[in-house]
């Protein structure tokens, strides 16, 4: 649709029909239209658009979960790598191939199963390719957003899966390493078994696979089966991947033994002290448990003694009565020791995550050129893929920030095509009838409002001494009861959310759709809190990559001693910035960042719900162009003209071939005179103050003109250029002497 594509996803593999390397080189140096819709085309026109105008551009690949945003986005990586690559050839690995690389380790540690797709990206991510003076690849940056911390301990799905390389680990370490790890089957884990655990392989890699390694579920039900996803194949692309990035084995050893003790964390049960007159808890004296303890104390390089000591303890600090600011070790109840447990699982994950980014890839990816040594960041295309708009049964503080990230992107497209398109009709005089859209200024505005946006009320609840889901729920309701965006629960359509207390949740009205947020956790997820003795006992650990995690978060603190009593004498008080608040930092850089470049979309689309082959619903593809405000920009471009140049742009490509009577034309004269020698009609174009306006698809005929510096076709097209400008004096002398001999009469 004019510059925008629409990406249908089809479930099936297209790979050789449609993204191989002969198809590849057949869309490179093509205009936009001159070639079938794809995303090579879009890739080729922001790489062509940032050398011709020297300016950076962006992609953004939007749409909902499972319509194949991941794919789009690494067919795009693999056209501007292959394409546009730099890198000399003996080097030991090219730059524009670690670039690709790196979509293996992000897809194990940062993609997951879930009911809607076999590969659901669980965070967002801003890939950019720099590139050097002569228009190469040359380096690069990853910033990632919100990887799904809940998904790590809190599965109760049998259709989804926790995060990949939790069953690459199970399905593909050697037997020795297995071994080592003390790794099971993924079922005898507590952090998988309430999920599918059953794994993605081929039919011949599931029949040599040991049976040891297999769920019961999978030996009943057999292996799943998907043209994109192996746990295998993966698993051994992502042991290359870390490889090629400057892991040596010992480093993916210590990698690999953090992901497993997670899962060992995870299977550490608790039940209630009979010895503890405050309700305490312990370890539970089952072998399982204990064992599952020792092995995550010892793969965690901690002490088990002092880890079960702080997993059933906090440190709680007074603040008034007795001796003002002593500490104290507070028992917890099973429920809370569990909640311990699980905070610790997901912040040593979550900080793997951050180290897989930063450390391993983006410390991997230049950002000098090699051989200038000056900044990369002056050209670049950055690449968007972020979780689409979500709804489900339960809609927590995830689905919260990832919709309102997509109102942010929906307002970003809505001003940069349909505003910002039509404010230039009116600025050039075009005199173009306006288009209206849906502006979701309002709904915005009902997140990050100063003092009554949802984000502030969130933030403003947990600073409290004692932060209620239900007091915060209530100053949501009440400080925006006149949005219309805003309403309570029970008077959503769905009767399962109708039976919800108006201090249990909202519903917000999306571009996309009402959804009902449940607040039960959104303090809990928003503080990301982890107990004061957690994070200093990580920094215990005789595994420096683990204490590294920690040591940002407690190098302001003191660390207590966890072998003596004497823990009433330290200060070990954390405060940390909440999710919520550092995310919509994040955002706001990323608008920035969008805003400051050339922007190119996609929009992808499921075909139905089922995630199948050849299933066309036409209702659910509707639907999402409409809530994508696609139907808006159809009519835009029906009745405008997507593709402009400036008079100037036109006249200094060709003004150094004009004969000498000709180079005093005054440039937009010029450029009619060239539009009317390649026979372009006056429907096709549209001449405003300083652009030329082309109707979607004419554009192509007038880029070939622009890319083509062949001497012969120039000179002859300077030619066409002057016969038509002789032709038009002609006409326009004949029509004077015409007036005037009229005038005579008179």
């Amino acid at each position: 649709v004019a510059n925008i594509l629409i990406a249908l996803n089809p479930y099936h593999d297209l790979r050789e029909q449609l993204y191989s390397s002969k198809i590849l080189q057949s869309y490179q140096g093509k205009s936009l239209g001159k070639m079938p819709p794809h995303v090579f085309a879009i890739a080729d026109k922001a790489y062509n658009d940032m050398k011709r105008m020297l300016h950076s551009q962006s992609i953004i690949v939007s749409g909902e979960s499972g319509a194949g945003k991941t794919e789009s986005t690494k067919y795009i990586l693999r056209y501007i790598c292959e394409s546009f690559g730099g890198s000399q050839a003996g080097s030991a690995i090219q730059i524009e191939q670690l670039i690709l690389e790196a979509n293996p380790l992000l897809e194990a540690f940062g993609n997951a199963k879930t009911s809607r797709n076999n590969n659901s990206s669980r965070f967002g991510k801003f890939i950019e390719i720099y590139m050097n003076r002569k228009f190469s690849v040359a380096g690069g940056h990853i910033s990632h957003y919100l990887l799904e911390k809940s998904r790590i301990c809190g599965i109760s799905s049998p259709l989804e899966r926790n995060y990949h390389i939790f069953y690459q680990l199970c399905v593909g370490l050697p037997q020795h390493l297995w071994n080592k790890l003390r790794l099971k089957p993924p079922d005898k884990f507590a952090y998988l078994n309430k999920g599918c655990t059953q794994y993605f392989l081929t039919k011949d890699e599931d029949k040599h696979l040991a049976g040891d390694r297999k769920s019961q579920q999978h030996l009943n039900e057999g292996h799943l089966s998907d043209s994109i996803v192996n746990d295998l194949a993966e698993f051994q692309a992502m042991d290359r991947a870390l490889h090629h990035f400057g892991v040596d084995e010992t480093g993916k050893i210590i990698i690999y033994e953090i992901v497993a003790a997670i899962l060992h964390l995870g299977n550490i049960q608790f039940e209630e002290s009979p010895n503890d007159s405050h309700g305490g808890c312990r370890v539970a004296e089952h072998n399982d448990s204990r064992m599952a303890l020792k092995d995550a104390a010892q793969l965690l390089g901690v002490d088990s003694d002092q880890l079960q000591q702080c997993l059933q303890t906090r440190i709680m600090q007074t603040q008034k009565g007795g001796y003002k600011g002593s500490t104290y070790m507070v028992p917890l109840k099973v429920h809370e020791a569990q909640n311990a447990r699980d905070a610790l699982a997901k912040a040593i994950y979550s900080r793997l995550f951050d180290y897989i980014v930063s450390k391993v890839i983006n410390r991997a990816l230049p950002t000098n050129d090699t051989t200038t040594n000056d900044p990369l960041k002056l050209y670049s295309i950055g690449v968007l893929d972020i979780a689409g708009f979500e709804y489900f049964q339960n809609n927590s503080f995830e689905q919260f920030c990832i919709n309102y990230c997509n109102e942010k992107l929906q307002n970003f497209f809505n001003e940069r095509i349909l505003n910002d398109e039509q404010k230039l009709y009116e600025q050039e005089g075009l005199g173009l009838k306006r288009i209206d859209y849906v502006d979701n200024r309002d709904c915005i505005d009902l997140f990050e409002a100063k003092s009554n946006g949802i984000f502030d009320l969130l933030d403003e609840e947990s600073r409290l001494p004692k932060p209620s889901p239900q007091h915060f729920t209530e100053m949501v309701h009440q400080t925006n009861r006149s949005r219309f965006r805003l309403d309570v629960p029970r008077k959503f359509k769905l009767k399962l959310y109708r039976e919800l207390r108006d201090d249990e949740g909202f519903i917000i009205r999306h571009f996309a759709g009402a959804v009902c947020y449940q607040t039960g956790q959104f303090i809990e997820k928003n503080n990301d809190s982890l107990h004061t003795n957690l994070a200093f006992l990580m920094l215990e650990s005789s595994n420096q990559m683990l204490k590294n995690f920690f040591h940002a978060d407690t190098q302001h603190q003191h660390q207590p001693n966890f072998s003596s009593t004497s823990l009433a004498d330290k200060s070990v008080r954390l405060s940390a910035e909440s999710v919520g608040s550092k995310f919509r930092k994040q955002l706001a850089d990323l608008i920035g960042k969008l805003e400051s470049t050339g922007t190119h979309f996609i929009r992808c689309i499921k075909p139905n719900l089922k995630m199948v082959a050849q299933n066309f619903d036409g209702g659910c593809i509707l639907s999402q162009l409409k809530c994508s405000g696609m139907i808006s920009v159809l009519q835009l471009m029906q009745h405008g003209f997507p593709s402009r140049a400036t008079y100037a742009q036109i006249y200094d490509l060709y003004s150094s071939r004009l004969p000498s009577r000709l180079s005093t034309i005054e440039p937009r004269f010029f450029c009619h005179a060239l539009i009317k020698a390649v026979g372009l009609s006056d429907s096709d174009v549209c001449f405003g103050v300083t652009k030329v306006f082309f109707r979607p698809g004419r554009f192509a005929e007038f880029d070939l003109l622009l890319k083509n510096d062949d001497p012969k076709s120039l000179d002859q097209l300077v030619r066409k250029v002057q016969h038509w400008l002789i032709s038009s004096r002609w006409r326009r002398a004949q029509w004077c002497s015409l007036s005037v001999i009229k005038c005579k009469f008179y």
